[in-house]
This record gives structure tokens, C-alpha cells and sequence, in this order.
């Protein structure tokens, strides 16, 4: 069978597909060549704005069109929460966020002439933890490996708690295991992602914390660096920066889930903490990883956000000094408290407020790019664009150098200077 996979969304997303190629592979079956008709085409859904749910369902018209007579399969938020939808689209094989081991065999029966099946369970009752195979794209030297999935926390916003359902974590021996096998196989990076990782653990006897999972990992993988994805600032402690400092092998880069650097709009998102804590474990972060890259998400045009709010977080983003952060209007989903309340921005006001937070954004960016002249960063070289490979260093910003077959290698590289978005420099 050739297959072809459309993934859309985050990287647990993209570390669930790399699971079913994975799977496919096992199975027999390989990616269609370019140009090549499919018979099993798979799309891999989000719906945590509708912008994302709008492309999910362009993704699967397009390839149903695309392939005529495939099997079409879909999995993911968007199919979860809306599987009534995926099959008026036509798709012969609905799955949501559970049960994806079985994906697999579903699609062999359909194209084997089978009936259309729908497999789409109740998020909430799920108890355990549904381990796929870890790795990474083919010709990847960085892999994923999904530590936690579920979320509880129930901000106002967002739909994922009603897709992905409870907190579920894969038990410390597991997560261990998975590491040292991608090691031996020669990853020289793991990215340890979730949907809500600051809370892995607490469905697990002992309860033991993210520091302990990735302190395990450290020492089952001692070859590899070691990537955090997505952090609930409330995670952030000295005791969890101490420890993960001490380990050598984490990335100095954090992405944490700010969402406003306005007060009053973080309470009415129920966020769990206010920007002074924020603040706080931003400089923490620094304390114990100097020059670490920190980045962050924001959402602006939130129900009965101000344009005085909105100077507020655009201020908060200057006082942090984020070396990235993604801007995102406000998206109403349908079910969650925000879709109900008073004070809805327009569109174009959101539009407004979008491009002003990218740019004050992109300027401390360029202030974070243009720090790095003169500095020596560790780089993981992965891809080659001319006669310069490309990699990214620990704090997660992009450098070329020139060299021979760095590919899967880690070397120091002096940063001379910043082209675009790009740190260029030469290999000590």
C-alpha cells in the first residue's frame, strides 16, 4: 500500500504521525513518491483554532481530490470533535486522539474493500497512557518522544481539554527505555513533548515530577541533548532549575505558555498565575541557564481585551525580552467558556492588534539575534542549503557555518554575524 500523511497542528501532532509511518512501515507499506497516486491518504487533524479546524478540512477535499479512489483516513482534534463533519467530507476512516495503534489495521480493511469505520471515543474516560512508537522524519537527526497527553487546566479559551481529555503519563522505565533506544539509534536530540507536560505525573503512582522523568531520561540517554517543549510557567521552581541545570545535557531554551501580559486578561482566560510570577520565572530561568532562549505564545483580541490591555501585554513583551513568540487572534470555539462571554473583538480590530504585537515581537527578536555577535553557541547541524549546513543551536535560533559532513554533529560555532533570521558564524 502507499500512503500519503497531511499533518497539521503541534509537534505531539507531528511526534503522532511519525508513530503511524512508523507503524506503516511495520506493516509494509511506504510513502507514495511525488506525483504518485496514493492509496490511503491521512489526515492528521487540529482544532485548536477554527482556522485550524477551516484547514483540516480543506487538507482532506484536496486530498480526496487529489487521489481519487484512496481510502481516506483522519485522525486527530479535529475529527475527534467533529466526526460527523469528516464524514460528510467523505472520509472512510474516522479516528480521533485515542486508540491510534489500530489506526493501522482499519485502513488495511477499508482498502481491502472493507466498510467505512469511526473510532471515536469518550476523551474523559481514558485512564491510560497510549504508548506509540518514538523517532523522527526520515533523515532527522533530531526525534520526539510524547511524555504526557490530557489537560485538565481548563483555560477559558481553549478546546484541547475536551479532545484530549484527561492527564495520562508514560511511566518513567517506559519514557527511559524509548530514550536510550533513539540514542543508540543516533539521535542526537530528544524533544520531550505533551500537551501539558508541566503536569506529567500526577496520574502516576509516586507522582513523580517532570524533573524526575527528565533526570531519568538524562542518564538512560547520556548522549543526547535534551529538548523541553511547551511549560506551564507554574512549573518553573529553583528546585526544578537547579536540577535540570546540573544535568549538562538540556537545551537552554523554554517555551512557556504566557497567552497575555495583561492581568486582567490572563484571569478571565483562568490562567494560573499573573505576570509578576511570570516575570519571576523568566529570571529564574536566566539565573540557571544564562543566555538561555525563552518564547512564548500570545493571544490578543480576547473577549473584552482593551486597547489599553493590549499596550499592556505589548509592554510585557518588551520587559521580558522573548527571543521568539508566536501571535495569535483570539479563535472562538464553540463549547468553551470564552465562546459565551460579553465584549467579542471584531475581526479587524484583532487583525490590528496582531500585527502590532508581531512587530514589537520581531524587534526583541532582532535584540536577541544581534546579542548572540561574539558568542560561541553549541550547534546540532541537521540540513545542508549550498555550500553552508544549517542547524540550531541549544537556545533554538538557526545557524549556518561552512564545513564538511557535519550532519548529526554537535560543534561550538563562534556567531560572526545575523543574516534575516539566521545566525551565521564559523565552527571552533
Amino acid at each position: 500500500m502507499k500512503y500519503i500523511i497531511y499533518t497539521l497542528g503541534c509537534k505531539v501532532n507531528q511526534y503522532e504521525t511519525q508513530a503511524m509511518e512508523t507503524l506503516l512501515g511495520e506493516h509494509g507499506h511506504t510513502p507514495a513518491a511525488e506525483g504518485e497516486t496514493a492509496d490511503a491518504v491521512i489526515v492528521n487533524t487540529c482544532a485548536v483554532t477554527a482556522e485550524a479546524g477551516r484547514k483540516s478540512r480543506q487538507a482532506i477535499n484536496r486530498l480526496r481530490e487529489e487521489n481519487p479512489g484512496a481510502v481516506v483516513a483522519v485522525s486527530g482534534c479535529y475529527s475527534q470533535l467533529s466526526p460527523d463533519t469528516a464524514a460528510k467530507l467523505g472520509a472512510d476512516v474516522i479516528f480521533g486522539t485515542g486508540d491510534r495503534v489500530k489506526l493501522v489495521d482499519a485502513i488495511e480493511r477499508a482498502c481491502a474493500g472493507g466498510a467505512s469505520e469511526r473510532c471515536v471515543d469518550k476523551p474523559f474516560e481514558r485512564r491510560v497512557f497510549e504508548e506509540l512508537p518514538a523517532g523522527a522524519a526520515e533523515g532527522r537527526t533530531r526525534a520526539l518522544l510524547k511524555i504526557q497527553d490530557g489537560c485538565v487546566n481548563f483555560c477559558t479559551y481553549c478546546i484541547i481539554p475536551y479532545t484530549r481529555g484527561r492527564l495520562r503519563s508514560l511511566p518513567i522505565a517506559d519514557a527511559a527505555s524509548a530514550a536510550a533506544k533513539l540514542c543508540a539509534e543516533g539521535y542526537r536530540e530528544l524533544v520531550l513533548t505533551g500537551i501539558e507536560i508541566a503536569s506529567y505525573g500526577v496520574d502516576l503512582e509516586g507522582k513523580p515530577s517532570l524533573a524526575d522523568v527528565v533526570c531519568a531520561i538524562a542518564e538512560a540517554a547520556p548522549d543526547m541533548r535534551l529538548r523541553l517543549g511547551s511549560l506551564e510557567p507554574t512549573v518553573i521552581t529553583e528546585d526544578f532549575c537547579r536540577r535540570l541545570a546540573s544535568l549538562g545535557t538540556l537545551c537552554r531554551h523554554f517555551h512557556l505558555s504566557l497567552q497575555s501580559g495583561c492581568d486582567r486578561t490572563l484571569k478571565n482566560m483562568n490562567r494560573k498565575y499573573d505576570t509578576a510570577t511570570f516575570f519571576e520565572k523568566t529570571e529564574l530561568l536566566r539565573k540557571y541557564f544564562p543566555d538561555c532562549g525563552i518564547t512564548c505564545d500570545i493571544i490578543v483580541g480576547f473577549p473584552g481585551e482593551s486597547d489599553e490591555d493590549q499596550r499592556t501585554t505589548l509592554d510585557f513583551i518588551e520587559k521580558v525580552g522573548f527571543s521568539d513568540a508566536h501571535i495569535f487572534p483570539y479563535s472562538r470555539r464553540p463549547g468553551t467558556p470564552a465562546d459565551k462571554m460579553d465584549g467579542q473583538i471584531d475581526r479587524s480590530t484583532k487583525a490590528r492588534r496582531s500585527r502590532e504585537a508581531r512587530a514589537v515581537a520581531a524587534e526583541a527578536r532582532r535584540r536577541c539575534l544581534e546579542s548572540c555577535v561574539g558568542k560561541t553557541l553549541p550547534v546540532l547541524f541537521e540540513t545542508k542549503d549550498g555550500d553552508r549546513w544549517q542547524g540550531h543551536s541549544d537556545t533554538y535560533f538557526l545557524v549556518e557555518a561552512e564545513g564538511e559532513d557535519l550532519r548529526g554533529l554537535v560543534k561550538n560555532v563562534k556567531i560572526t554575524g545575523v543574516s534575516g533570521e539566521i545566525l551565521v558564524g564559523e565552527i571552533r
